[in-house]
């Protein structure tokens, strides 16, 4: 294994420390390949409609030594989540890893299947049951629980049940409390932003490979297929709840605002085995997504594993979650639980210490590094969340975006001051100059700086444009976390090819179905462009019969807002019509109803996101 990469400019970059853990230590291999039963013949997971969903054989690639292209601790967590297929975690419970950015976990009731999260879509869902019951006997699925509110946890739902055995009541759907409101709201206001920005961290549009993305961090991708949703008929409402489902115990933990607003770890009693959900993971997680999301709470999340550890911690033989492999042994298990909730605790409690010494987050996030004894874990590595990036969402949570420096109150837009910065330095040709100086002297940050600038004072500059590509791609190499390098990847293919014309994936329609209707008028307040509007009014009624609702939608002063079951004869008009319907004209472009001229006016105020907008060339 040839050198750790590049030394303190690329550590820093990263977000980790310089020292890195022993690669000679092979005890996550041998926990990764434990009770290895096949996997699929054919590696191509297919839609209906012959689209390629998933593709086993993406990551062939990963064999042998990383290559100079790729940091040597990213290889190796990647060849250990490229593993895929079925695997025996404990007597009556078994898991398919690989198929897809999660785990689906199959536990053996009296009857059928218990499965814990099934997976982003139900191609990949379908795929990893249908595996199961191939190697292990073919039952019915009784019972689905979703351990958290996360696509990824419950999007192929549909693959698994049938909607007559869920109208029979034959299948039990479990989840924390919370779930469907959190499911299906975190996407809903900011959802075009946040779906242009996961390609970035995801690195959808780039090519699987030694030179392109190599996994995402906590699984390999995100699956591209249909993406689903059963709501859940049992709610676990408080921790020390206990179930018997299909004739095995559980005991659940209820752990909101930890990784998800609605999250819950559960313990099956019988078998000493625990379900961390992805409380724990093979890798220091987000506290703030970089695709953005509402900041979590670190001393909270670290707070849950505390507990995890006096619920459970001197009964449990096996760990397993909903990202990556298990850990056996009830040292290594109590180790790992007490090391991952430190790693939480520290990165807390240390950057609010140094937030009240003044410094700011970005000081924060240059200094702050984890104590050895917790930095040397793999599963404290910054393969998807770092302490650089965790610091300042610890920041942010308790001061916001303010650093107090009053120069910060009313900043110049990024565009307008690079230009005054290229030309106060003398010109786009010195700036240009330095900025190869400093990338010949690896000193990469600066020297992206630098080029960012002259790409922001002038996106048509193809010398800059082609210097920063680079500049992002050898720090792609060196960056330990899975999602900076697709970051840095994804910004150099933007710089060098233009924007892909292809926007993220948005809401499917059972979200959207079972998404509250005033949820959707906000939705729809986001969308009210000023400029249409113009400082007209309307007011119009929505009445749905199907769901026994009526809104009554205003807009005036340029804003729209609504109320349930209004008062009184206040409207320009009333509108009945299907929800669907309503739907289909404000968020999809139909025809608004004949005859129903209010709303349509309101209607022509709205503007559609923009799904593909650039990030580094605007």
């Amino acid at each position: 294994m040839r050198k750790w990469l590049c030394g303190m400019a690329v550590a820093a970059a990263a977000g980790s420390a310089v020292a890195a853990p022993d690669l000679s230590d092979r005890r996550d291999f041998d926990f990764a390949d434990r009770g290895f039963l096949g996997t699929r013949d054919d590696p191509k997971i297919t839609a209906a409609d012959g689209r390629l969903v998933w593709d086993l054989s993406a990551y062939d690639f990963l064999k042998g030594d990383a290559p100079p292209s790729v940091n040597p601790s990213l290889w190796r967590q990647s060849q250990l989540l490229a593993k895929n297929g079925l695997f025996k975690v404990a007597d009556g419970v078994w898991q398919v890893r690989g198929f897809d950015l999660a785990n689906a976990t199959f536990i053996a009731g009296k009857s059928g299947w218990i499965v814990i999260d099934p997976l982003t879509s139900a191609e990949t869902a379908k795929a990893a049951l249908d595996l199961a019951n191939a190697r292990l006997g073919a039952r019915p699925v009784v019972a689905i629980i979703y351990t958290h509110s996360h696509v990824d946890h419950f999007g192929g739902a549909r693959g698994i049940v049938t909607q007559a055995d869920l109208d029979a009541g034959r299948v039990q759907v479990i989840a924390p409390e919370g779930f469907l409101e959190h499911a299906v709201s975190e996407n809903i206001i900011a959802g075009p932003a946040m779906q242009r920005r996961a390609t970035y961290q995801f690195g959808s549009f780039l090519p699987k490979g030694p030179a392109g993305q190599v996994n995402a961090g906590i699984g390999m991708a995100v699956s591209a297929g249909t993406q689903t949703l059963v709501p859940p008929n049992v709610d676990v409402v408080r921790t020390g709840q206990t179930l018997t489902v299909d004739g095995v115990r559980m005991e659940f933990q209820l752990t909101p605002n930890t990784e998800a607003p609605a999250e819950m770890n559960i313990y099956l009693p019988d078998l000493k085995a625990l379900c961390l959900a992805e409380n724990a993971n093979a890798t220091m997680h987000n506290v703030l997504t970089p695709r953005g999301a509402l900041v979590r709470d670190a001393k909270v999340w670290a707070d849950s594993l505390t507990e995890s550890l006096r619920l459970y911690g001197d009964r449990t033989d096996v760990v397993f979650t909903s990202h990556a492999w298990p850990r056996f042994g009830r040292a290594a298990i109590a180790d790992y639980v007490a090391k991952h909730r430190d790693a939480y605790k520290y990165l807390h409690d240390q950057t609010v210490r140094l937030m009240n010494d003044g410094l700011t987050g970005a000081e924060i996030a240059n200094r702050l590094k984890l104590p050895e004894v917790l930095d040397r874990e793999w599963y404290n590595r910054g393969y998807y969340g770092t302490v650089s990036f965790n610091s300042r969402a610890v920041y942010q949570r308790y001061m916001g975006w303010y650093d107090a420096n009053p120069v910060n109150l009313a900043p110049l837009e990024p565009a307008d001051e690079s230009a005054r910065y290229v030309a106060a330095m003398g010109g786009p040709a010195k700036v240009l100059a330095e900025a190869r100086k400093a990338f010949e002297a690896g000193d990469d940050r600066w020297a992206a700086t630098l080029a960012n600038r002259l790409v922001l004072a002038d996106a048509k500059d193809t010398e800059a444009r082609g210097l920063l590509a680079r500049i992002y791609e050898r720090q792609a190499a060196g960056a330990e976390s899975a999602l900076w390098r697709n970051m840095y990847l994804a910004g150099a293919h933007e710089l060098r090819e233009g924007v892909p014309k292809a926007g993220g994936r948005g809401a499917s329609s059972e979200l959207v179905r079972n998404t509250p209707t005033g949820m959707l008028l906000d939705l729809l307040s986001v969308r009210l462009d000023p400029a249409k509007s113009k400082g007209q009014s309307a007011v119009v009624d929505l009445i749905f019969p199907e769901r026994k609702e009526r809104f009554r939608v205003s807009v005036r002063n340029d804003v729209l807002t609504w109320e349930a079951d209004p008062k009184g004869d206040a409207a320009d008009g009333a509108v009945t019509l299907p929800r669907a319907q309503f739907l289909a004209a404000a968020l999809a472009g139909a025809p608004a109803p004949a005859g129903a001229e209010p709303l349509g006016r309101l209607l022509g105020w709205l503007s559609a996101p923009r799904a593909d907008f650039p990030i580094v060339t605007r």
